[in-house]
């Protein structure tokens, strides 16, 4: 799986934004999307800054994809007939836009990577790429994020077109949202699909990739929050989902916190840490009984026999149970990682505020 980072020009490349690249780097990700669409009087001050972008991604070996138009791309100073000299400044792919003809698209993939528009490109498209010796090992089928709010890609639309973009031999690239820097102007993330637009980016880069056949995972927005980078860092490393959960009062609420395993035989209602019951605990007494919510933190307590200890994660809303006490419940922002834990995963729960 690649993974992404957007790095915008319409700013400078400070200090701070070269930090995050390099911290993002050390987590793994190896890709940079920028854009070149300039505004008319910005053209000089857009190519500065695309050969200094290019020579960061080429010291960490990351590759450098550029969404952009002949028009633009003639402006910095750049041509088709000459993708030497784009190579030479740590570009590795270029993003065409619909203007841009076929022929020349199929010219240029000799040379360097090419992205299409995963919306977009048709069948007919394919034949006359083909036609014109294009080298497909080349492609990369790239979905467009969506900055306004209920414009994202549906799910059925995004899947039908992957299905259609996989037989014709694509490799299909996407963006998740951030939570951290957000892009403007209108500040509510760049998901590509709609449902992904308020949710953890670790999460969104999980449905993509289990769900939706995706080869490239780009966080869309300039940056995600400290705690969703650690989160990525310890699923991309060690392949462990790490919680915060809140305190609702029990008395046993540090018996739930550490680390856990699902158990191999994946209850439909509940994840079940595989060892929880089978350590040594005192008498866990019942407390108050509550109703248990999607993400509720539960340990069974001394009326549940044998169970006593068992620690459970709610993935469906339960009733009240005098047998399970609710010892904490996990926070709003890791709600949507739960559907992602599956059988034998590892997970971590701990108190909100120390990601």
């Amino acid at each position: 799986m690649m993974y992404g980072i957007s790095i915008f020009l319409g700013e400078s490349l400070t200090e701070q934004t070269e930090a995050y690249i390099d911290e993002m780097n050390r987590l793994g990700i190896k890709g940079i999307f920028t854009s070149l669409h300039i505004p008319e009087d910005d053209a000089t001050l857009y190519a500065a800054r695309l050969r200094q972008l290019g020579q960061i991604a080429h010291q960490r070996k990351m590759k450098l994809m550029v969404d952009i138009s002949g028009e633009a791309l003639m402006r910095a100073g750049f041509a088709f007939d000459d993708l030497d000299s784009i190579l030479a400044i740590g570009v590795t792919g270029l993003r065409m836009d619909y203007a841009i003809s076929n022929k020349k698209i199929a010219e240029a993939s000799q040379k360097i990577d090419i992205g299409l528009n995963a919306s977009t490109i048709t069948p007919e498209d394919v034949v006359e790429l083909k036609k014109y010796g294009a080298d497909f090992n080349r492609f990369e089928a790239w979905h467009n994020y969506y900055p306004r709010p209920e414009t994202g890609l549906s799910s059925i639309f995004f899947a039908t077109k992957n299905s259609w973009l996989k037989e014709a031999g694509f490799k299909i690239f996407a963006f998740v949202p951030g939570n951290g820097v957000l892009r403007g102007p209108i500040y509510q993330g760049l998901p590509t699909l709609e449902k992904h637009r308020y949710l953890n980016p670790l999460a969104c880069m999980l449905d993509l990739e289990s769900n939706f056949g995706v080869d490239g995972i780009y966080i869309g927005d300039p940056t995600i929050s400290t705690r969703s980078r650690n989160q990525i860092s310890t699923y991309l490393k060690t392949n462990t989902f790490v919680l915060e959960v809140n305190n609702t009062g029990s008395k046993y609420f540090n018996l739930i916190l550490g680390d856990h395993a699902n158990r191999q035989d994946d209850a439909r209602d509940v994840i079940r840490s595989a060892e929880a019951r089978f350590k040594k605990i005192d008498i866990i007494s019942p407390e108050k009984a509550l109703e248990r919510h999607l993400g509720s933190v539960t340990i069974d307590n001394e009326k549940y026999g044998r169970y006593m200890g068992e620690i459970q994660i709610l993935k469906n809303n339960l009733p009240c149970d005098d047998k399970v006490n609710i010892a904490a419940k996990v926070v709003a922002e890791d709600l949507s990682l739960i559907d992602y834990i599956k059988p034998g995963d590892k997970f971590k729960l701990i108190e909100k505020g120390m990601l």
